[in-house]
C-alpha cells in the first residue's frame, strides 16, 4: 500500500522548508507591525505638533484682532484729522480786523496763541522712553 498524498508530499520536502517558511511568515509580520509602529509613532508625533500649532494659531487670532481695533482706531483719527488741522489753523489765524487795527501791540502777539500745552516732563517720569 502506498502511504496517503500528504504523506508522500511532505517526503518530498525537506522538514526545514515549513520552519522557513513559518519564519519568513513572521519575520514578515515583524516587519510589519515594526512599520505600524513607526506610523503611529508619527502619527502622534503629528498630533502633537498639530496641538502646538492650533495654539500658535489662536494666539495669533488674538494678535490680529488687536492690531485690527488699532488699525480702526488709527483709521478714524487719520480720517478726522483734516479736520482737526483745519480747527487749529482757523483758531490760531488772527481775524484780519483784529491785526489791522492794533498798531500798539507788540510783536509777540503776532504768534498764535498756544491751543494745547502738553507737559513734557510728566511723560519722561511716566517710565515711557
Amino acid at each position: 500500500m502506498l502511504p496517503s498524498s500528504t504523506s508522500v508530499t511532505a517526503s518530498f520536502r525537506p522538514p526545514n522548508h515549513t520552519s522557513a517558511i513559518v519564519q519568513q511568515r513572521s519575520s514578515v509580520l515583524a516587519a510589519r507591525i515594526a512599520s505600524k509602529k513607526a506610523e503611529l509613532e508619527n502619527l502622534r508625533k503629528l498630533r502633537d505638533m498639530s496641538g502646538v500649532l492650533a495654539a500658535q494659531m489662536e494666539a495669533l487670532e488674538v494678535k490680529i484682532g488687536t492690531l485690527k481695533d488699532g488699525t480702526e482706531a488709527v483709521a478714524c483719527v487719520l480720517a478726522n484729522w483734516d479736520n482737526v488741522l483745519r480747527a487749529i489753523s482757523m483758531a490760531s489765524v488772527n481775524p484780519a480786523g483784529l491785526g489791522a487795527t492794533s498798531k500798539s501791540v507788540p510783536n509777540n502777539s503776532q504768534l498764535p496763541a498756544t491751543l494745547v500745552r502738553v507737559p513734557f516732563e510728566n511723560h519722561r517720569t511716566s517710565g515711557d522712553p
